[in-house]
């Protein structure tokens, strides 16, 4: 076993292979004196690989890609051409061993976003029989063929394949790899369990509720594909650098021979014309950036998306789930008179049943919590972000913004609500019937990540919600923010995020409602931590800790990632056209070059693998201090 992993690279690199033993060879006949047939092993060798390196370079150009193997080309056929035959195999060396170099540092560069498809589940225990536990009465099925409703039995130890209803009366689960939450969470009977998490020490049944595509860990696997299968900008412009790089190297090269009257010295400039930095170099950083942020729980659709976080000049943030904790909760139930506040409770938590607004989870949960029933509507509508309509019992059902419920029932008076609280207006058979008063709290992060991002170089930072103006206002002032748009339609703030100036302009929203906004921002980050939909397909960037600090990891990895893909590009060039320049006097033999070249390349490289770490943000790990609040009134609406 040991013999076949030593032999491993040897198969999957064979040009490496055989480009060491054609050296060797050469070498020890050069050793014996026998020049003329180490001469002709290497031109022919040589020759052969400068064949099928034009056949690539033609390929790439025709798939619009200009490369830099023209200089290595060029430094071959010049090698060979004055005799430095060693120098022209340690060049074909280079060339290939910048695969491996470049397998091996991309593989350290993702090992966070693979470390989270390695562990993504591939087979589920599907019970035949409900509560059965004997081995006998359980199917070992593929992940992608678990049904909806399908009985799930997840032993100790194993990854939850999909989401599902905890059906055994507890259980406990590592969910740290979704939520960062580093403690066991545990559950009830009845509660969904999330697929990605960890079972711990007690075998539990679960009950599907998404098929594996629809769940929230294969989600997140998407995600890190797509992030995977990116190419970032910069790696596009590093291929602009390789005309004026290729031109620059010629021309010194040139020079030297015209100077010194020597077309040795030609080849001697140009085997230090190394490309890796550009080729290898910019790819990496980028690889490793995404796995960074991966690890810290923010996943990056691309490396382009990381090059637009780098260089992001204004912010836009929803108020609900977003600035706010998003869990707001009942704490009064106003009814007017001719109308009993458990009544008003049971028919408006009875018609947000079938609304998907924060606040309508609010008063549903509120209204069970209580003991009391809900019930089924004859027919149920909704207008997004405004309210839903519910005929229930024969009795005609509006729930949602003072405006939407003030045009089937006149008489909606607004309510009298202190800093922090929201209000559900309610109206029973076009008359209006009473209000349900929740609040809902600024995140104790948000001022400081407002704070952070102004003194950090993001020049305007603004709310655009939909709640009411003094809701909005409220939250504004306690989180910092100066520019506030409010009671606005999805179509509004499409527009709002389309006109903001300076760019690139970052829009950080639940990822449910606002995936407009995001969809139209140059950068669109949900807050994904809850919810179905984790992968926030309109989003360019999904945090998967419910913390809104993670918009300051993702902001400073994306800085520091570019930072050292443009230092790494730069610190090859500068290398190389320093040691160009020396070779320029003949102090540096071919030979010597070419394996200085090596060098260059190893060092610019290691560098980029830096984006897998770099210096923290500054931000506070655990929290921030309290904001203040304010006295003044605010009232609230469907964001």
């Amino acid at each position: 076993m040991r013999r076949m992993l030593l032999l491993r690279p040897l198969w999957r690199y064979p040009i490496i292979s055989v480009t060491v033993v054609m050296l060797a060879a050469v070498v020890v006949l050069h050793a014996l004196g026998a020049d003329a047939v180490g001469r002709w092993m290497a031109t022919a060798y040589v020759g052969a690989f400068v064949a099928w390196t034009l056949v690539r370079m033609v390929r790439d150009v025709l798939r619009g890609h200009v490369g830099l193997d023209i200089l290595a080309v060029v430094a071959m056929v010049a090698t060979l051409a004055v005799g430095e035959y060693i120098a022209s195999l340690i060049i074909v060396l280079m060339l290939s061993g910048g695969e491996a170099l470049e397998d091996f540092a991309a593989r350290r560069a993702r090992r966070d976003l693979t470390a989270l498809l390695d562990r993504s589940p591939r087979t589920a225990h599907v019970l035949t029989h409900e509560h059965a536990s004997d081995s006998d009465e359980v199917q070992d099925v593929a992940v992608e063929h678990v049904g909806i409703d399908d009985v799930l039995l997840v032993r100790p130890g194993e990854i939850v394949p999909v989401d599902g209803i905890l059906l055994t009366d507890s259980g406990t689960f590592d969910e740290s790899s979704l939520t960062g939450e580093s403690l066991p969470v545990t559950h009830e009977a009845g509660s969904e369990v999330l697929s990605g998490a960890i079972n711990g020490n007690r075998a539990v049944q679960i009950r599907a509720v998404r098929r594996s595509a629809d769940s929230q860990y294969q989600q997140i696997v998407a995600l890190v594909r797509a992030a995977e299968d990116s190419r970032a900008p910069v790696v596009r412009l590093a291929d602009r650098f390789a005309i004026p790089f290729t031109a620059v190297s010629l021309a010194l090269a040139g020079i030297a021979w015209a100077i010194s009257g020597d077309p040795t010295r030609f080849a001697e400039v140009l085997v230090l014309a190394t490309p890796c930095p550009l080729l290898i170099a910019a790819p990496v950083a980028f690889l490793g950036g995404l796995s960074r942020a991966a690890k810290a729980g923010v996943i990056v659709k691309g490396g382009g998306v990381v090059e637009q976080l780098a260089r992001v000049r204004s912010a836009a943030f929803d108020k609900t789930g977003t600035l706010t904790q998003g869990q707001p909760t009942l704490v009064d139930v106003r009814p007017v008179d001719g109308f009993e506040a458990g009544d008003l409770l049971q028919l408006a938590a009875s018609a947000e049943q079938y609304s998907s607004h924060v606040l309508a989870d609010s008063i549903r949960r509120a209204a069970v919590e209580r003991g009391i029933d809900l019930l089924a509507a004859e027919e149920a509508s909704e207008v997004a972000t405004n309210g839903v309509t519910a005929v229930i019992g024969g009795r005609t059902v509006v729930v949602g913004k003072p405006a939407y419920v003030a045009a089937v029932a006149a008489d909606t008076v607004r309510a009298d609500l202190t800093t922090g609280e929201a209000a559900a207006y309610v109206a029973i058979d076009g008359r209006f019937a009473g209000i349900l008063v929740l609040a809902d709290d600024p995140r104790p992060e948000s001022p400081a990540v407002v704070s952070w991002l102004r003194s950090n170089g993001v020049e305007r930072i603004v709310m655009l919600t939909g709640d009411t103006r003094a809701t909005a206002e409220s939250i504004a002032r306690q989180t910092g923010i100066d520019e506030v748009h409010a009671e606005l339609l999805p179509p509004e703030k499409v527009h709002l995020a389309a006109d903001l100036h300076p760019r690139p302009v970052m829009m950080v929203g639940d990822g449910v409602n606002d995936a407009p906004v995001l969809a139209a921002s140059d950068i669109g980050v949900a807050m994904g931590a809850k919810g179905a939909t984790a992968a926030g397909d309109a989003a360019d960037i999904v945090i998967l800790v419910d913390s809104l600090g993670k918009v300051v990891d993702a902001v400073s990895i994306g800085r520091h990632t570019l930072r050292v893909a443009l230092t790494a590009i730069w610190l090859g060039i500068g290398l190389s056209v320093g040691l160009m320049l020396i070779a320029m006097t003949g102090a540096i033999p071919a030979v010597a070059g070419a394996l200085t070249q090596e060098f260059v390349d190893l060092a610019t490289i290691l560098y980029a693998l830096r984006a897998l770490g770099g210096p923290p943000s500054g931000f506070p790990a655990a929290g921030s201090p309290p904001s203040r609040r304010s006295d003044t009134e605010s009232e609230s609406h469907r964001v």
